[in-house]
């Protein structure tokens, strides 16, 4: 019992000087930032661009909980009939089922109308391989990792932690399998089977989806699939990409693709650019104040 006081003592209270030290940069910095806000709203009151864009950039990044950003970014493209072609960069662990799916469906939409390169900066995996896998074609830093073609459903039993802290739920279901996945107790072998099977349908949709995206051999799954991460000289020799290359390479071959000779990206205006700057700004202190204090913690 003492241990666990102590570990949810020490969580919560890391969580908590968390919490208040982001609170306290809001309050220290807000004239500022609000200061900063208007002058970009008189100076980005036009959101037109300053020149007529011919390429354009989404960026899939982190972990997929949504297509909303990606759906957004495609929405801003096709206002701008002048644009050629777009890439796509990523560097992205996976995520979501389907909210991957989605995403996947909005790039093959919109390659059919417009050359789309994917180029990986870092990581390509699992539902962000699924995303970008419709691209025309996939160029990836030499150093990025690539794959991770598989279906993973993770749970945990914590009945013998309830019980110890004096713990115990009361459930009311209708249905058999309503409470499948619970972490309150064991599960049973039917419910088991039941999510094995379905894991395994959503994993035959995954593999023969990639089939079809990258014109892959069914018989050679077991090579490029199972969940394998690989190097980018190994998905290359696989053909789950096109190219090693840098973002310059991908940039050349999409300016190919696209035949256009002066680059002109599309540009966010003034105000999105420095609320997504905030946002970003703002996570990335939440969380480097939050892991700051409870990196030294270790349960002993």
């Amino acid at each position: 019992m003492g241990i666990f006081s102590k570990f949810f003592g020490k969580f919560f209270g890391g969580i908590f000087r968390g919490v208040v030290g982001v609170l306290d940069f809001i309050t220290k910095y807000f004239k500022a930032l609000v200061f900063v806000f208007i002058v970009l709203l008189i100076l980005g009151a036009s959101s037109e661009p300053a020149q007529i864009p011919n390429l354009a950039k989404i960026h899939l990044k982190g972990a997929i909980l949504d297509a909303n950003s990606v759906r957004t970014q495609i929405e801003e493209i096709k206002k701008y009939p002048s644009i050629k072609g777009v890439l796509l960069v990523i560097d992205s662990p996976g995520g979501a089922v389907g909210a991957s799916v989605e995403i996947a469906d909005l790039i093959k939409e919109l390659n059919a109308k417009l050359p789309v390169v994917a180029h990986v900066q870092g990581t390509m995996a699992s539902g962000a391989y699924y995303a970008g896998a419709y691209a025309h074609k996939i160029y990836a830093n030499r150093g990025s990792l690539v794959g991770s073609i598989g279906v993973i459903f993770a749970g945990g039993n914590i009945e013998e932690l309830l019980g110890k802290i004096g713990y115990k739920p009361t459930v009311l279901k209708a249905g058999e399998y309503k409470e499948i996945g619970t972490a309150f107790r064991a599960w049973s072998e039917k419910e088991r089977e039941f999510l094995q099977n379905l894991i395994n349908e959503e994993y035959d949709t995954f593999v023969s989806d990639m089939i079809e995206a990258r014109g892959l051999k069914k018989e050679d799954s077991t090579k490029f699939a199972e969940g394998k991460i690989f190097s980018a000289k190994s998905a290359l020799e696989l053909g789950l990409i096109d190219a090693l290359g840098s973002q310059n390479d991908a940039i050349e071959e999409l300016k190919t693709l696209s035949k256009v000779k002066e680059l002109r990206w599309l540009e966010k205006n003034k105000i999105d650019s420095f609320l997504d700057n905030l946002i970003e700004s703002s996570a990335s202190l939440f969380v480097g104040v939050i892991f700051g204090t409870l990196g030294g913690f270790s349960l002993r």
